[in-house]
C-alpha cells in the first residue's frame, strides 16, 4: 500500500510539474482485448494522464450534465442501465394505452461509433460551452491522442492526413465525450422533430410510437442528420422495428406487456459462467426483471 501511494504521489507531482509549466503531453496507451460480453478493444492511458482525466471530468461533467436531456442514460449520476429499462417500460405503458392498444418500437444502434467520432466535431461543441484557453488545450490535448485510423487507411487519402477520428474505450473522458456528441442526437430528435417517447444509452436508442408509418420517415432523417451533422451512421443491421408483444430487447433486458425478462444470451452466459465469486451480483441483476424460476435453478446449481 505504501509503495502504491508513493507511486501516485510522484505521478501527482510530475502531472502539477508538467501543467505548471505547460509542458505536459498525452502518452501513448497500452492495447489490450476484453471479450465480456462481446470482444472489443480497450486502450490504457498511463497514470498521469488518468489522474488528468479525472480532473478534466470533473470540471465537464457539470456544465454539460445540464444541458443533456433526461433520457439520456450512459454514464450520469442517477441514470444507468436499470433506469433506463424502467423508463422505456413506463414509455411502453403510456404509448400501447397500458396494454390495451398498439405499440411499436424503433431500435437503432449507431455504426462504429467510437471509431467514427470526427475530433474537430467534437471539439467545437466543447469550445461553445468552455472559453479557458488552457483547458481548452488540455481537453485537445486528450481528444487527439488517440486516432481509430491505420496508416495505411491514412495513405490511402487525396491529402496528407484525413480528418482524425476515434475515442479510446477506456478513457473516463469517453465516456462524457460520447454523450455531448450524441446529445446534438438528442436534441435533434427531441426538440426538432418532437419525438415524445425517446432514450438513449450510449449509442443505442429506442423511439415508440403507436403508428408504424411513422418510423419510416424517421429512420431517413436520423440518417441524413448523423451523416451531415456528425459524420455518423446507422448500423444497417441493427435498424430494427418489433411489436411490444414481440418483446422489445434493450440493454440486456426484454420488456413485454406487463413484465420484464432477461435476455436469451444474457441467461446463457450466466449459466456458463456462474460461480460462487459472481453468484451474488446475477442475483443481483435478476432483482430488476421476473425471473423467480431462472433464480432458483441458479441457486440450485450452487448447492
Amino acid at each position: 500500500m505504501r509503495l502504491f501511494a508513493r507511486h501516485l504521489i510522484e505521478n501527482i507531482s510530475v502531472l502539477h510539474n508538467n501543467l505548471s509549466s505547460f509542458s505536459y503531453n498525452h502518452a501513448s496507451y497500452e492495447r489490450f482485448n476484453i471479450s465480456d460480453p462481446k470482444q472489443r478493444i480497450i486502450h490504457k492511458a498511463s497514470v498521469q494522464d488518468r489522474l488528468l482525466h479525472h480532473a478534466v471530468y470533473r470540471i465537464l461533467y457539470p456544465i454539460f450534465d445540464k444541458s443533456f436531456i433526461f433520457d439520456s442514460y450512459s454514464c450520469r449520476l442517477d441514470k444507468g442501465t436499470h433506469k433506463a429499462v424502467e423508463r422505456l417500460e413506463y414509455f411502453t405503458r403510456k404509448v400501447s394505452k397500458n396494454y390495451t392498444g398498439r405499440c411499436y418500437a424503433l431500435k437503432c444502434d449507431v455504426k462504429k461509433f467510437f471509431d467514427s467520432v470526427d475530433h474537430q466535431i467534437l471539439f467545437n461543441l466543447i469550445k461553445q460551452k468552455i472559453g479557458d484557453k488552457d483547458i481548452l488545450s488540455l481537453i485537445w490535448n486528450i481528444i487527439s491522442s488517440f486516432s481509430s485510423e491505420t496508416e495505411r487507411e491514412r495513405e490511402r487519402e487525396s491529402k496528407k492526413i484525413s480528418a482524425a477520428k476515434g475515442l479510446p474505450i477506456g478513457n473516463l473522458t469517453s465516456q462524457l465525450f460520447a454523450n455531448i456528441y450524441l446529445n446534438e442526437l438528442d436534441q435533434f430528435l427531441k426538440h426538432q422533430l418532437k419525438i415524445k417517447y425517446y432514450l438513449r444509452y450510449c449509442d443505442d436508442f429506442v423511439i415508440l410510437d403507436k403508428d408504424l408509418e411513422v418510423f419510416r420517415t424517421l429512420i431517413r432523417q436520423i440518417n441524413n442528420f448523423l451523416n451531415e451533422e456528425l459524420k455518423l451512421g446507422l448500423h444497417p443491421n441493427k435498424v430494427i422495428i418489433r411489436k411490444l408483444k414481440q418483446g422489445i430487447d434493450f440493454l440486456g433486458y426484454v420488456i413485454l406487456p406487463h413484465y420484464r425478462t432477461l435476455r436469451t444470451k444474457t441467461k446463457k452466459r450466466m449459466y456458463k459462467r456462474i460461480n460462487s465469486q459472481n453468484l451474488s451480483s446475477y442475483l443481483g441483476l435478476l432483482k430488476h426483471c421476473n425471473s423467480f424460476k431462472l433464480r432458483e435453478n441458479l441457486l440450485k446449481s450452487k448447492r
